[in-house]
């Protein structure tokens, strides 16, 4: 008989890619993904550190799954409970101390090794698996099960040689690590003939990417001669790696969308040096000066951290004049908190919650009339839109332009996972909308035989 699988994901895309990998890894064990853990064999927290109380978020989900594992074990059936991500890699002793009932620990490295967990954990021995492996996971991870759908997501590089001091992805993550070219290839095949049109390059620093002979740029250009795939993106990018052959992909390849989410994290040189981004603010308005040279229709997107240990009025304000200067199509924006184990955490000058509060206001109040005034620039654009995702109201999809906005529209279902022209209409803080811009093809969509005769 077959089992269910529960996953619950926080944090960024590469935990959501991580989690799509387990299910993976477990389904030739007969293990199905569920929505719910109510009658689940298997349930899974996928953990991450980056926000702020993330582990007693873990233990507040914990002791939910420990009522429905002893439910189970009041009619005799076995259910396990594992912590995998971000927080087991850093939290495994408060883990197993604090939650007997959970059996199995595992770092972001090691899911790979998901069927000898479960061996052991069946077996009643706790597996805890949080030592960085001398093997590369992706060398025994299987091929995809299931399709990601239109828009997919591809992990090419993972770990951090940064070292920024607030930050846990070097303990987390290890040492920075790529895939071979041949190797992502081959996967973005596949995503494509399961259906993808869009490939999201993923890596904690994906602009760091090398490998062997490849850079970043020389993988982008090695996927855009893939027939289907249309849209190429990658994050997260740290600054230090933007170099000029990436740049001027930009520029040469069309299948590169022209958004860039580069993080910044302040404009202030003095908390740059304390957060050892190894950048400047002289530095980043340089790289997007060049990118736009190349690139006049790029979009920016950022990250800003409010409130870091020293951080004064002065430092707050020339964030807020880096902000002026670049004017960005979105951006995430969080109050600095401390991470067990970091340098931040133990700095001086901690920054008062009422003022980081103030900070955040501020900067957000800017941030987003930045974005809403980025997304009414659309209005009365006719823009291609990929419709990747399905609205919540009937008759409705959601989809990306090039640019990363999200659009709201009024469209037969068949459109789903196809480029369609827009034209904009109306925009918000957080998105737009329009209509179809019909054309014989959408208005006579080719019947499959059609379809068949033109690939011939």
């Amino acid at each position: 008989m077959g089992k269910n699988l529960y996953i619950k994901t926080w944090g960024c895309q590469m935990n959501v890619y991580d989690s799509k990998k387990m299910a993976d890894v477990l389904a030739p064990l007969g293990y199905a993904v569920v929505e719910e853990p109510d009658n689940a064999d298997l349930m899974i927290l996928n953990t991450c550190h980056i926000r702020e109380k993330a582990t007693e978020k873990v233990f507040s989900d914990l002791g939910r799954l420990r009522e429905l594992k002893e439910a189970k074990a009041g009619k005799g059936e076995k259910a396990l409970i594992a912590v995998a991500g971000c927080v087991a890699q850093a939290e495994s002793d408060v883990i197993l101390q604090r939650a007997k009932y959970v059996d199995m620990v595992f770092g972001p490295q090691t899911y790979h090794l998901l069927p000898e967990m479960i061996v052991k954990a069946t077996g009643g021995e706790r597996a805890v698996y949080t030592d960085f492996p001398v093997e590369s996971k992706f060398d025994h991870l299987p091929e995809e099960s299931a399709a990601q759908g239109p828009s997919a997501f591809l992990s090419v590089q993972e770990g951090c040689d940064k070292f920024c001091t607030f930050c846990v992805v070097p303990y987390t993550r290890g040492a920075e690590f790529s895939r071979p070219p041949e190797q992502v290839l081959d996967e973005a095949r596949r995503l494509v003939d399961q259906g993808a049109k869009e490939i999201t390059l993923l890596g904690q620093n994906v602009n760091a990417y090398h490998g062997g002979s490849h850079d970043l740029a020389q993988l982008i250009a090695d996927l855009a001669e893939i027939n289907g795939l249309e849209r190429i993106r990658y994050m997260t990018s740290h600054p230090q790696d933007m170099n000029d052959n990436l740049i001027y992909a930009h520029r040469d390849i069309a299948k590169l969308m022209p958004f860039m989410h580069l993080p910044v994290q302040s404009g202030s040189d003095r908390i740059l040096e304390l957060m050892n981004r190894k950048h400047t603010a002289a530095d980043y308005l340089e790289i997007i000066s060049k990118m736009k040279a190349a690139r006049p229709d790029l979009a920016f997107s950022s990250d800003f951290i409010v409130g870091f240990p020293g951080e004064t009025d002065a430092d707050h304000q020339a964030t807020m004049e880096l902000v002026r200067q670049i004017t960005f199509a979105s951006c995430y924006s969080f109050k600095y908190s401390p991470r067990p184990g970091t340098p931040g955490a133990v700095m001086g000058g901690v920054v008062p919650e009422d003022v980081k509060d103030a900070r955040l206001q501020e900067l957000q109040a800017l941030l987003f009339t930045q974005q809403e005034t980025y997304n009414k620039s659309a209005v009365g654009k006719t823009m291609p839109v990929l419709f990747d995702r399905k609205g919540q109201k009937p008759g409705q999809l959601l989809g990306k332009t090039p640019y990363m906005q999200s659009v709201y529209v009024d469209a037969p279902e068949r459109l789903f996972g196809q480029i369609v022209d827009v034209q904009i209409t109306r925009a918000f803080q957080n998105g737009i909308t329009g209509t179809i811009v019909t054309t014989e093809e959408t208005l006579y969509p080719p019947t499959p035989s059609e379809e068949k005769r033109d690939a011939a």
